[in-house]
């Protein structure tokens, strides 16, 4: 396997998604959302005046960008037009769109912001919620009471939605029937954002691996959860490094488990496999990276 790293400036490319073109998208921390092109030229397209994280591509060509402060947002990268769709949301995170244009996507807590995504992982507040909006704008609340709600993918006929829980370490599944349960739990790490690739399968990003400190820590009474949160972030549990992702079918049966460079790159919080190349974002990381089988 062929393991590249692709610089981008800003900080933090933390997803990505790929256009019939080739052409890869990702958003810094800055706003800034970034086009790499085939030839990984890399051009700014738009800047969302907020925190970009999930980008999926919508029926029309434009973007769709959770963004952490702003909402969710429609923006065209060929002029860089920003629509406004959805906000009211604390930690807006991810999302995955269905061929009517129906798109379903995660607010990762209502108490913690993104800047405290650390205290989530600890607290496990569990008010992390999945959404939907019809295409005639409407918002309703399909899941609540998820541990940090993070990544969004669809099964492969649109019968349930997928959803990442970051401190459960689960890929939680809603059945559009109304049914809850499980596509995977007892994940080897924390997912970030999930997607659907190319070979039909479900991809998972696993920013870091399992923490039994982390882990001792959640099942403390809320306090002691609480104060290991307010301590100097230097002294807080860290992501180790690391470079996985993984890719389960819709029965969740394990099909791919990859890992890269971790000294060249680490945290892995996006992926998309297209064609073959497994293309990966970072919180942290002023690039992207790409995996090629």
């Amino acid at each position: 396997m062929n393991f590249q790293v692709i610089a981008v400036p800003g900080h933090g490319a933390e997803d990505v998604v790929v256009a019939a073109d080739g052409s890869v998208f990702t958003g810094t921390e800055d706003g800034v959302i970034h086009r790499i092109t085939p030839d990984h030229r890399v051009e700014a397209v738009a800047d969302t005046g907020g925190r970009p994280l999930g980008i999926e591509l919508l029926p029309d060509g434009q973007l769709l960008v959770c963004d952490a402060h702003r909402g969710l947002l429609a923006v065209d990268p060929s002029t860089g037009a920003i629509e406004h769709l959805a906000g009211g949301m604390r930690f807006c995170n991810n999302a995955a769109v269905a061929s009517d244009g129906t798109i379903y996507f995660s607010d990762s807590s209502t108490v913690h912001p993104i800047a405290e995504w650390r205290a989530e992982v600890v607290e496990v507040t569990r008010t992390g919620r999945l959404l939907r909006r019809s295409p005639d704008g409407t918002v309703t609340v399909l899941r609540d009471g998820l541990a940090f709600a993070n990544g969004v993918a669809l099964a492969a006929d649109e019968s349930f939605v997928a959803v990442a829980e970051t401190a459960a370490r689960t890929i939680a599944r809603h059945w559009l029937t109304g049914r809850d349960d499980f596509l995977v739990e007892d994940l080897p790490g924390y997912p970030d954002n999930i997607a659907r690739g190319s070979d039909g399968l479900i991809w998972v990003s696993l920013a870091s691996p399992r923490d039994p400190l982390v882990e001792r820590l959640q099942h403390a009474p809320v306090w002691i959860r609480r104060q290991v949160t307010r301590i100097p972030q230097s002294l807080q549990p860290a992501p180790k490094r690391t470079v996985r992702v993984q890719a389960y079918d819709d029965d969740g049966r394990l099909v791919h488990d990859l890992t890269g460079d971790s000294a060249r790159f680490h945290m892995v919080t996006g992926v998309r496999e297209h064609d073959g190349r497994i293309w990966m974002g970072s919180l942290h990381e002023p690039a992207v990276a790409v995996l090629t089988l």
